[in-house]
């Protein structure tokens, strides 16, 4: 695939996002049903028919994108009883990533030494939000728990293993597991604390950007060809 193909992908997953944010916007339900599942199989094609640099990486990738997708697809109908499907989905998907970021170090190489105002900064977030939540969890508290440890571990190992990418893909990668955070800080919010006006467009834009920033990073950092630029 060229890189006109590999623009053609990116305006295509845009497109789909669009017609995702308009629909919410609208409250066009046909037009969030028929949307929501076509945004990360549209990602995966260029992971999946792209030759990459590492074979064992793009497994991990193509298993994170995909248990997104069938998170994606369980939160569509969480009234009936699919939103613990959902986050557990998403669960196996940040540790998947968690995993593709260990892989790209290489074994002999130690750790890099990292700000300890920046792990202050994200173990004191994930206790602001898990305080203002956890009144409100009921059952839900240790799953939540997990989830939280989780996607903040997936964030400190974008910024870790960020040293070990190449050609800018590591800031990519912060950037992608920034707006995660953050979709699915609002995602919990609005769940269980105060929903707010707007929260479903927020949420599915943060999302989207960062689904879309962490695919760009993988090309970026692992394929031959490099096709999103």
């Amino acid at each position: 695939m060229n890189k006109s193909n590999g623009f053609n992908i990116i305006l295509l997953f845009w497109i789909v996002a669009t017609v995702q944010l308009v629909s919410i916007l609208l409250n066009f339900k046909a037009g969030i049903q028929f949307s929501k599942p076509l945004l990360l199989p549209i990602l995966l094609l260029p992971v999946i028919i792209n030759p990459s640099v590492h074979a064992t990486r793009k497994k991990i990738i193509i298993l994170a994108l995909l248990f997104s997708w069938v998170g994606d697809i369980f939160l569509m109908f969480p009234a009936n009883g699919y939103f613990i499907p959902g986050l557990v989905s998403f669960l196996l998907a940040h540790i998947f990533y968690i995993i593709y970021f260990f892989c790209i170090k290489p074994k002999s190489t130690p750790l890099p030494k990292q700000s300890p105002v920046i792990i202050t900064a994200i173990l004191a977030y994930a206790a602001i939000l898990l305080f203002i939540l956890f009144p409100h969890l009921g059952v839900l508290k240790i799953p939540v728990l997990l989830y939280t440890l989780v996607i903040c571990s997936m964030l400190l190992a974008a910024i870790y293993f960020s040293a070990f990418t190449r050609q800018g893909a590591g800031r990519l990668f912060i950037m992608g597991a920034l707006f995660f955070v953050c979709s699915d800080s609002l995602l919990a919010i609005n769940k269980f604390y105060q929903p707010f006006t707007g929260a479903a467009f927020t949420i599915m834009l943060t999302y989207c950007i960062a689904q879309f920033l962490i695919v760009k990073a993988y090309m970026v950092n692992d394929i031959r060809s490099k096709l999103i630029t």
